[in-house]
């Protein structure tokens, strides 16, 4: 069995649906989501602001490489196209594989350039930090620390006060 946290992100076209779609495509799997977050963009300001939001997932069966192509295909149902002149460019839909544990609840590590996990640059992202704290206050990134005190170090607290919570949006019902 394996769980992993996916981080979500979306700035292009109807941003929450396109949340919304991630989470569907994942079905059973998920086990918890993250509230919404509105984020300036990251990398390459001139673009439009992020809704981001985060998951763990459980699958009994998947792989770590399972987990990166569940993300394409979310990703690709988003309509989500790769130009690689704007690595950091605005997207319809971002699925990102943070990190993965095993059986055994240790944390699955790779340095396959296609799938590097823990994800390398985790620890330096707001967005990825404060809805993964939502799902897992106590959490760890593997190699790295507790969530909390990530999100609060130099030089991440600075774009941790940019985040906004954005509670008046809901990924999944709650009905």
């Amino acid at each position: 069995m394996t769980r992993a946290v996916l981080s979500l992100g979306s700035n292009l076209g109807d941003r929450l649906a396109h949340l919304r779609s991630a989470v569907a495509s994942l079905g059973d799997a998920v086990l918890v989501v993250s509230g919404v977050y509105e984020t300036p963009p990251w990398g390459d300001p001139d673009q439009p602001a992020y809704l981001n939001a985060a998951l763990l997932a459980q699958d009994p069966t998947a792989t770590p490489r399972d987990w990166l192509e569940r993300a394409r295909a979310a990703e690709r149902g988003a309509g989500r196209t790769r130009d690689p002149r704007r690595r950091f460019g605005p997207r319809t839909l971002d699925v990102d594989v943070i990190a993965v544990w095993g059986d055994d609840d240790e944390p699955v590590l790779s340095d396959d350039p296609e799938l590097t996990l823990p994800h390398p640059r985790a620890h330096l992202r707001a967005f990825v930090l404060r809805p993964w704290i939502d799902i897992q206050p106590y959490g760890r990134l593997p190699g790295h620390g507790r969530l909390t005190d990530l999100l609060t170090a130099d030089p991440v607290a600075s774009d941790a006060r940019e985040l906004r919570p954005r509670p008046d949006l809901a990924i999944e019902s709650t009905a």
